[in-house]
């Protein structure tokens, strides 16, 4: 394997960890509490063999404060705030779009090194 391969394959891994973490974002946005859980976060590093390297850890503790929905009206539970894990959807997009392009952008390295590999291969006499 070439060393664009790898790199664009390092790229892939990458993106598709981005993909997955913004998800489970996406689909735990409204957990409740301490219990619940936390948003997540991807942190990608270049390496020395030129690929990257990307690794998932929690955000930070920071929650949106959003109306209590399951109240008795005639309690004072009515005014109760539930706190969520903060998940901005429109980052979340974001981050969805950059990592398809990503994702397509290697796979176009990848389809581009397996062809000059096989031009170059191919010799004729």
């Amino acid at each position: 394997m070439s060393i664009a391969s790898t790199i664009a394959l390092s790229g892939i891994r990458a993106a598709t960890l981005r993909l997955q973490v913004s998800a489970s974002n996406v689909a735990n946005a409204r957990s409740e509490g301490p219990g619940g859980a936390g948003a997540l976060h991807v942190n990608q590093v270049a390496t020395a063999d030129g690929g990257t390297r990307a690794t998932v850890s929690a955000r930070s503790t920071a929650t949106a404060s959003t109306y209590n929905t399951n109240f008795n009206v005639s309690s004072a539970e009515a005014w109760d705030f539930a706190a969520n894990p903060y998940v901005a959807l429109t980052n979340e997009t974001v981050q969805q779009l950059l990592a398809n392009f990503n994702l397509v952008a290697n796979a176009h390295v990848l389809r581009a090194d397996a062809q000059t590999s096989a031009t170059l291969l191919d010799i004729t006499a």
